[in-house]
């Protein structure tokens, strides 16, 4: 079972995720044809000539991240960190299908969404806002102190932020199940948004086989 913290509710009357669990799931290297989808999808990009602030995900997740007390010029939200790194003319490596078509969603809708281990995720799942004891090591290897900021936790404590991942529920080619935690738009329309999730889920199980059951929390 996934919720959402009362307090954040209270924060933001609207806030809303997406979520999708894969079952039997087969991650392996990034075929030729996603990194070729994903290069032309970039090239088009900055053909556009736009900045992060012209994508409406980034803009309002950046005011969610301020009504929650989070510093987005700080603690840029993932989507965000993405976009300028590619927009800046910066590489960004595959790793593997399943991340790399992690990235390409959240570059695509400008929103942070989380690609989880599922079999590393124990007991229910909650989001909410961090708490002093919060913390975990990042996939980025550092030590991360997740007080006060937007994050995924589980019996085991926090996992996961659309700020940054941990290490504990990272998706490698040893993983056959996962879980995506979509952070959507506020402001999405219900309809929009699990339109949205279908269309994900098809392209994930199509890259990566499995599959695939979508709800919004």
């Amino acid at each position: 079972m996934i919720t959402i913290s009362p307090k954040i509710k209270e924060l933001i009357p609207n806030f809303k995720i997406g979520t999708i669990t894969y079952h039997d799931i087969a991650i392996s290297e990034s075929p030729q044809m996603i990194k070729g989808r994903f290069q032309l999808f970039l090239e088009a990009l900055k053909l556009e000539e736009k900045t992060p602030a012209d994508y409406p995900g980034v803009s309002e997740y950046r005011s969610v991240f301020k009504k929650l007390g989070t510093d987005p010029s700080r603690y840029r939200p993932a989507s965000e960190a993405l976009l300028r790194r590619v927009l800046s003319g910066k590489e960004l490596p595959p790793i593997n299908s399943g991340v790399d078509v992690n990235n390409f969603f959240s570059i695509r809708f400008g929103i942070p969404i989380g690609l989880y281990n599922l079999d590393k995720v124990e007991g229910d799942v909650e989001i909410r806002i961090g708490k002093s004891e919060d913390a975990y090591e990042a996939l980025n290897g550092r030590e991360m102190n997740m007080e006060e900021k937007l994050l995924s936790a589980d019996s085991l404590g926090a996992f996961g932020s659309p700020i940054v991942d941990s290490k504990r529920t990272m998706v490698d080619e040893s993983v056959t199940n996962a879980l995506h935690i979509v952070y959507l738009q506020p402001s999405m329309e219900a309809s929009e948004a699990l339109e949205m999730l279908e269309s994900m889920a098809k392209m994930f199980t199509q890259v990566n086989g499995g599959t695939a059951e979508t709800q919004m929390i």
